[in-house]
């Protein structure tokens, strides 16, 4: 980039910079490590801005990148974090100002730790090792608790003095392994395992201390957690480190935040389930003591009534009223009987007086043939022809005489 210049002859501004621009574009990708010092995350905006900083000799230089190279570490990438950034140099010409562009960053010791779980969190979760409906319920009083926790811990005997504390009649089925380093994963697997296949077991505690996060990596181990997630009997995560959570605490079906905690959260308190005993009693007491005098006042408001008082007073009343309607029918009956009876001798006199015997009885008599036809005319008889009168006392023969 040899130019020719002089003080009669100077290159404009804007020439310098695309020149200095143009032997930017010609130099290559580079690795470059640093600490993070400021982020600028734009709501909406396709580039994020970051500060790259030298802290063994305080020089600082700006980094772009697209939105979508930042988020691939953006859960375990932030202020103060170490990274390693794979950038190209870029020249912005209308300022005059040196970038870096990345096109990749890793973070660094913990950092590159932590992204390496987040991405094996996710895996998890995909799977749905973590989903809320596989979770099981603990328990109200567990009778047998597994413990899983380092020998002569301090997480054992808050988890066993707690607990006992709050039920003293709970047992428990211990199992002491290491913690931390390479031995922790297959031992903590294989003690979860046999406590799992206790029918006795009503619930399993893991329980640790808390620590670094590379202390708690056994914790976030793939084989545990998939061992975990395996358990027919509930779980309860007790690690005790709230910064960073293990996966453990994602895949158990309770996370407790300390082992005191999770002796607090497995284990009813005996005190305050008398309390809510005594308390259930009471409200028993009073709806039982209600509802008795609920009915005994609309009991005494039924004996209140007159009918219930002197329940005869309404038989006597009918009585009198069945009495007089008796009587009443028994005179309307007599007078029916009268009247018919009266009817029935009008009737019986005008038979009598209509029937022939009555004619008989006033010297009348009737006159028949041998055939018992009734004489009626004289022409209908002969002479000496022989007739039979009827009277009223009797009957005779007569002959015809003309």
């Amino acid at each position: 980039m040899a130019v020719k210049t002089s003080a009669e002859a100077p290159l404009p501004v804007g020439e310098v910079s695309r020149l200095i621009g143009a032997w930017i574009d010609r130099l290559g990708a580079v690795w470059v490590e640093g600490q993070i010092t400021q982020l600028s995350r734009r709501p909406g905006a396709g580039v994020v801005f970051l500060t790259l900083r030298d802290p063994s000799r305080d020089i600082s230089i700006n980094v772009t990148c697209y939105r979508q190279v930042f988020d691939a570490v953006a859960d375990v990438v932030s202020e103060g974090a170490r990274v390693v950034v794979h950038a190209k140099p870029e020249w912005y010409a209308p300022r005059g100002q040196l970038s870096l562009r990345a096109a990749e960053i890793r973070p660094v010791g913990v950092g590159e730790l932590l992204a390496r779980l987040e991405q094996l969190k996710k895996t998890l979760a995909a799977e749905g090792l973590f989903a809320p409906e596989r979770k099981k319920p603990l328990p109200f009083l567990p009778q047998l608790i597994g413990l899983v926790c380092g020998r002569a811990s301090a997480a054992e005997r808050d988890v066993l003095e707690n607990a006992r504390h709050r039920w003293p009649a709970v047992r428990f089925e211990v199992r002491n392994v290491p913690v931390q380093g390479v031995h922790a994963v297959p031992q903590v697997v294989q003690a979860v395992k046999e406590l799992d296949a206790l029918d006795d077991v009503d619930v399993i505690i893991v329980a640790r201390g808390g620590g670094s996060v590379e202390d708690l990596l056994p914790f976030s181990d793939e084989q545990l957690v998939r061992a975990v997630a395996a358990c027919r009997t509930p779980v309860v995560s007790a690690i005790g480190h709230e910064p960073d959570n293990p996966l453990l605490d994602h895949v158990a079906d309770l996370r407790a935040s300390t082992p005191t905690d999770a002796a607090k959260k497995v284990v009813p308190d005996v005190g305050e389930e008398l309390q809510r005993v005594q308390a259930l009693q009471d409200r028993a007491r009073r709806c039982v003591l209600a509802f008795v005098e609920r009915e005994e006042r609309g009991l005494a408001h039924a004996l209140a009534r007159p009918s219930m008082e002197d329940p005869h007073r309404m038989i006597d009343e009918r009585a009198d009223q069945i009495a007089a309607l008796a009587d009443r029918g028994r005179r309307t009956l007599g007078h029916l009987l009268d009247r018919a009876e009266s009817e029935l001798m009008h009737t019986h006199a005008r038979v009598v007086a209509l029937s022939p015997a009555a004619t008989l009885q006033r010297g009348y008599a009737v006159l028949q043939k041998s055939d018992g036809h009734v004489v009626r005319a004289p022409d209908e008889v002969s002479a000496s022809e022989s007739l039979r009168a009827r009277v009223a006392e009797g009957e005779f023969t007569v002959r015809v005489e003309i």
